[in-house]
């Protein structure tokens, strides 16, 4: 079966029947991997699509919920992980495209692939963690660092800095010192 097919929505009962409407809910499994960098839906992943197929006078309206999950290497510490995933998408298949249309419908079918690759790589994480507290690598090993590590880091001091680090600010002088230096 070739990759498009597995996208196809039938449709030969909405064309040109405004105002009619279809819902299905259907599973598959992607032929190939969605994404790259550090984060994609893998070849062979199980993808639940519910889609919302609408008779317009210009065309089907297509818009569907992608539930799938999404397999990342975390950009903090270099750890692989998989995380559930959703997206939804709208798009509108013209009978008639025009420069402004960009997907149409096919005989009597639409093919989901080009708007769903859209929004599934549009909306995966550019920089992936495998948890919002990750402490990641130190800079100086490569090894993973501990979480009390990587809250309270050993600032190393610039050495034409050093000279100021025993510098402490006088406090604020009050509002009538001010006053006084301005009034003299």
């Amino acid at each position: 079966m070739s990759t498009t097919r597995v996208y196809e929505e039938n449709i030969r009962d909405l064309i040109n029947r405004p105002g009619e409407m279809r819902e299905r809910s259907r599973e598959l499994i992607v032929p190939e991997k969605l994404g790259e960098g550090l984060a994609e839906v893998r070849a062979g992943e199980r993808m639940d699509l519910d889609v919302r197929l609408e008779s317009v006078h210009e065309g089907i309206l297509v818009s569907a919920d992608v539930s799938t999950t999404v397999h990342a290497e975390c950009g903090r510490c270099l750890k692989e992980f998989a995380t559930p995933f959703q997206v939804e998408f709208q798009e509108l298949f013209a009978y008639t495209p025009t420069e402004a249309d960009e997907y149409e419908v096919h005989g009597d079918h639409v093919d989901l692939e080009p708007p769903l690759r859209d929004a599934v790589v549009l909306a995966l994480p550019f920089q992936p963690v495998c948890r919002p507290d990750c402490p990641g690598l130190d800079p100086e090993s490569g090894e993973l660092r501990e979480a009390e590590a990587a809250e309270s880091p050993v600032a190393d001091v610039d050495p034409r800095w050093a000279a100021l680090a025993g510098f402490k600010a006088d406090e604020e002088p009050d509002a009538d010192d001010e006053s006084a230096s301005v009034s003299k």
